[in-house]
């Protein structure tokens, strides 16, 4: 057989068992089962598969039709054009969480740090390290801390930020959110969990039977995580400073609405994703703004 006879072979059954974009995941798998590049099989789809070969593409197949997601199969994932190490310690990067990267990267470009004074950032929820790896790829001056409560997690960041070569500029942090942060920050960017318990068990098999669920469910209304963060910003935040949270689908209000009552001087903005639907809610609190100081005394929202 052929790469090409197996290529197609293998698409028409994931196809069958409704494995969207069988075309993609089949050339991955078959790549990951040969090592080697796209180019490569472009190349030489008319080359003939070795019994190995074919032997460990089809294994691939099968975990596949199991419902292993592709990136745990073949250990990488994509992520702002970079490629990252994942497994099933770490919930799998998502295109949606690229706009944090971008918001990011905007409210750096318009407040450079001043001199002989490093910006400082914190990720928290940094899972497989990708959003903070790719801020310190773009922001070599800037110092990342890397925030997530998941010890294994922190194993796959570990693993990026040396394959990246960043672990000099990123600092790994095991705790709860902003409580192990040991100085205030201009940004926070977070990418919490944010699925309504309700709803995990209606998500596709992939998530469920692969990803870790505490990188997922947020509680009845989704939101348990990040109304905890909102109430722990306080005077982690430097004047001028900017937090970044993504959120699911119908969130914008709920946060919005925690985080004016929190900070009623600072602005706050909700930015939609190319599909038009509210992903991200900023918090800017201008040089004037002493809500921060008040934070501790608002009572938790249930």
């Amino acid at each position: 057989m052929t790469l090409k006879q197996a290529l197609s072979r293998a698409q028409e059954i994931l196809v069958a068992s409704g494995i969207e974009d069988a075309t993609l995941e089949c050339k991955l798998l078959l790549r990951h089962a040969l090592k080697i590049s796209l180019v490569q099989l472009y190349q030489n789809l008319n080359q003939e598969l070795s019994p190995e070969q074919d032997e460990t593409f089809w294994n691939l197949i099968k975990r596949r039709l199991s419902h292993e997601p592709t990136a745990y199969i073949t250990r990488h994932c994509e992520f702002y054009g970079l490629d990252f190490y994942i497994d099933p310690r770490a919930l799998i990067p998502r295109p949606e969480s690229e706009l944090l990267v971008e918001e990011a990267l905007k409210f750096a470009s318009k407040h450079p740090a001043r001199k002989n004074y490093p910006r400082l950032i914190v990720e928290v929820g940094v899972g497989s390290g990708a959003i903070a790896i790719t801020l310190a790829l773009h922001l070599p001056q800037a110092k990342i801390y890397a925030v997530d409560v998941s010890a294994t997690a922190l194993e796959v960041a570990a693993i990026n930020c040396q394959r990246h070569r960043v672990g000099n500029q990123v600092q790994l942090l095991l705790g709860n959110m902003l409580e192990v942060l040991p100085e205030s920050v201009d940004l926070i960017v977070a990418n919490l969990p944010y699925i309504r318990d309700s709803e995990i068990e209606e998500l596709s098999p992939e998530i469920q039977l692969f990803e870790p669920r505490i990188a997922l469910a947020g509680g009845k209304d989704g939101l348990d995580k990040i109304r905890q963060l909102c109430r722990q910003v306080g005077d982690r935040l430097r004047p001028d400073g900017c937090l970044l949270v993504e959120i699911g689908l119908e969130q914008a209000r709920s946060v919005t609405i925690s985080l004016r009552s929190l900070f009623p001087s600072a602005q706050v903005k909700v930015m939609p994703d190319l599909s038009g639907i509210d992903r991200i809610v900023s918090l800017r609190l201008t040089r004037n703004c002493s809500d921060a100081k008040l934070v501790t005394q608002v009572p938790p929202q249930d």
